[in-house]
């Protein structure tokens, strides 16, 4: 057996389904096999530091585990490393005697230096370094050079534009067994250490815990998207907007979370959507399931050609807004006792399992910012970024702006009623009493309004708003309409006349004239 190893390096794409940069790390080197060691980087500081909340760590520390189980099978196991990348690889690279870094590229600001900077040790080491493109689609470079250097603004045209690059690759074979060459050498460094991490390793406490409904890692994953796939009917007649905010089950697929940490590949997922429907009448882009993908798309092309894309302040496709600063609102919009039964459920849904319904996360973001208590987008980012199972940093920004009508969208007097938009697909409220047990017997004509309620009907349903349940923060019959003047005039002062609204259809939201009190 030559001497040597090569490393893949596992970062997102915890999978080994098409996964062209685990594949590359197999290939010959010079006509030589050398031993593979997939690796994971555990940096004790992001532990500490990153806005992950502890469901996501779950998510993270169970798709680590089935990645792990899934490199056994096919003779090899995964070795978590401990430190900052920068200075965990100059020494493996030295120990393991390594001849070949891979990984999946990435697009994200601090991604990208970091990969620069161990691109650069590796080199100096002289290890060859390959990275892939199989987190998205395309790759963002060559759609934004499509498109002559600059990110397409509008769905539409990114549309127009991956037209004209033709389909996605079709997803590469997954390893069977590994060369015996590449099998990992008995008595290797890290064989009896090295392992996954704990929950407590990861500074998660059990009782932190809200259930587990989605289960980490690319078992999973697969699992969930053959059963999606099951339904061609379903499949076929899907669309976004139809579907329900508040359904005590998930009205969509769910693969939000797999997707974020490519536990399940997108070119997958793309390659069987369009195997199911065949020739079949279906939906269509941008409200279709393959419309999601492209939205997913979207996101991550513009943000890796805007500076600054996760900030309003130097983002040149932003609307600069004087938003408010409200740490009393915040918090209460954040722990969910704002007032409005709607909108508290969400986000107690979004806190105990870390995943809302699309529709119900516009809600939500449409209250912080633009419709009722005007404050900034950035500042209901960060509490996603922390809660959320799928939260991606593209997408997470991008939707902000989207909602919060600072880029993207600009119908900015259309706004989602914290009371009516959740009546339209639960009239009885039973989303509501499920995350809100407070109102459990509230009844259904107040369950929304429960400020409307008489006294005696309060103190019957053990629900007495103000002592049970929180008054509500704001009058939206009233803060919405100073807020559409607000959002006209800081239009006005940014001067965006120039600007192209998307044409992504309105989803069920009320509008300026039809918002509901």
């Amino acid at each position: 057996m030559a001497e040597g190893t090569t490393i893949h390096w596992f970062r997102k794409g915890l999978r080994i389904h098409d996964n062209p940069a685990l594949l590359a790390a197999i290939e010959k080197i010079d006509g030589i096999h050398y031993e593979l060691r997939p690796v994971f980087v555990l940096d004790p500081w992001i532990v500490k530091k990153l806005r992950v909340g502890p469901n996501r760590w779950r998510f993270l520390q169970q798709a680590l585990t089935d990645l792990d189980n899934n490199l056994h099978s096919i003779g090899s196991r995964l070795y978590v490393l401990r430190g900052k990348p920068e200075e965990v690889f100059p020494r493996v690279f030295l120990e393991w005697r390594v001849r070949k870094l891979t990984f999946e590229s990435d697009t994200e600001p601090y991604a990208l230096e970091r990969d620069a900077s161990v691109e650069k040790l590796a080199r100096s080491a002289g290890v060859s370094v390959i990275q892939k493109v199989s987190h998205t689609l395309y790759n963002p470079e060559s759609v934004i050079h499509a498109n002559l250097g600059k990110p397409p603004l509008t769905y539409q045209k990114m549309l127009s534009v991956l037209d004209s690059l033709g389909p996605p690759v079709c997803p590469v074979a997954t390893p069977k067994d590994l060369p015996q060459a590449c099998l990992p050498s008995r008595g290797a460094p890290g064989d009896n250490t090295l392992m996954v991490p704990t929950l407590e390793e990861l500074g998660v406490e059990e009782d932190q815990l809200g259930p587990c409904l989605f289960l980490g890692g690319e078992t999973c994953a697969l699992q969930r998207m053959r059963d999606c796939l099951k339904n061609k009917t379903w499949v076929c007649k899907f669309e976004k907007p139809n579907t329900s905010p508040n359904s005590l089950e998930p009205s969509t697929t769910v693969l939000s979370p797999y997707l974020k940490f490519g536990c399940l590949s997108i070119r997958t997922l793309y390659h069987q959507l369009k195997q199911t429907i065949g020739n079949a009448s279906h939906s269509k882009p941008p409200v279709s399931l393959i419309g999601q993908l492209m939205w997913r798309e979207f996101y991550y092309v513009v943000a890796a050609g805007t500076p600054n894309f996760d900030k309003m302040v130097g983002n040149p496709v932003c609307c600069q807004v004087p938003w408010d600063t409200n740490p009393k609102y915040l918090e209460a919009w954040t722990k969910g006792q704002t007032g409005y039964p709607f909108i508290d459920s969400i986000m107690t849904q979004l806190r105990q399992e870390g995943w809302i319904h699309h529709l119900a996360r516009h809600a939500v973001a449409c209250f912080l910012t633009r419709g009722d208590l005007w404050i900034s987008w950035e500042e209901g980012q960060k509490v996603f970024e922390e809660l959320l199972l799928d939260a991606d940093w593209a997408l997470n920004a991008g939707n902000w702006m989207w909602l919060s009508a600072s880029a993207f969208f600009h119908q900015f007097f259309r706004v989602y009623s914290p009371v009516a938009f959740g009546k339209k697909t639960d009239k009885f409220g039973d989303y509501i009493k499920k995350y809100l047990p407070v109102l459990r017997k509230m009844p259904p004509e107040y369950i929304y309004e429960p400020w409307k309620a008489p006294l005696s009907v309060q103190q019957k349903a053990g629900c007495v708003v103000g002592t049970d349940y929180p008054r509500r923060i704001v009058l939206h019959e009233d803060v919405y309409k100073k807020n559409i003047a607000r959002m006209s005039q800081a239009y006005k002062d940014n001067k965006t006349d120039s600007g192209v609204a998307s044409k992504r259809p309105a989803d069920k939201m009320t509008s300026r004239t039809k918002t509901k009190k």
